[in-house]
């Protein structure tokens, strides 16, 4: 069987029970699996067993198990899960800590004030699903034509992953950071939740 031109793309779904897979093919034509999203016996992983059916089946070559899957003919992955999604609505999981920008560890709790009946004296607020909070004392700066902050000297520069530039008002501590970890870690919380300021550039 000849080598397709072009790339495998996937979409897939990682439920409790079932994983659901979708992959555009090369060709345009599209295709649908669903595995079991635990199959020990089978395969270490549903989606990347998945992945490995589409690509054996459709070029004729063999993807064995045990090795990693050739990625140079894959476009893209988009995954999503339940798993997660349900551990939280139950409030399963691991003990989780919160490490935030200084000055916003209420950000979660606080949220953004948008309830059904917003002038109600008497709020019932969920429980955080964090037990600790760890502040970080570093900031940046979105620049943006008609918001400069007057810097007494000048700043270091970056540009984020979607082209916006910012300025580092305030370098992370990664040894302070470290030393907060290590704490947290020794208290027996295995789970880490990251907000930082402008994160998502």
């Amino acid at each position: 069987m000849a080598e397709p031109e072009g790339k495998f793309d996937f979409a897939i779904d990682r439920g409790g029970t079932f994983t659901d897979v979708f992959a555009r093919l090369p060709d345009g034509r599209e295709r649908v699996l669903k595995l079991l999203s635990r199959d020990p016996h089978n395969y270490k992983d549903a989606p990347t067993e998945g992945i490995r059916r589409v690509l054996e089946e459709e070029t004729g070559r063999p993807f064995p198990r045990e090795q990693p899957v050739d990625s140079s003919l894959i476009g893209w992955i988009r995954m999503g899960t339940t798993v997660a999604t349900n551990a939280l609505l139950e409030r399963e999981g691991e003990r989780t800590a919160l490490l935030v920008t200084k000055g916003f560890r209420d950000l979660l709790h606080i949220g953004t004030q948008a309830r059904p009946k917003l002038f109600d004296l008497e709020v019932s607020m969920p429980e955080v699903l964090y037990e600790e909070v760890i502040e970080v004392d570093e900031r940046v700066v979105l620049q943006q034509d008609g918001c400069r902050l007057p810097w007494k000297e000048p700043k270091r520069t970056v540009t984020g992953s979607t082209g916006d530039s910012l300025e580092v008002w305030r370098e992370l501590d990664l040894k302070g950071v470290e030393e907060d970890l290590k704490g947290v870690l020794s208290r027996g919380i295995t789970s880490l939740a990251v907000i930082l300021l402008h994160s998502y550039t």
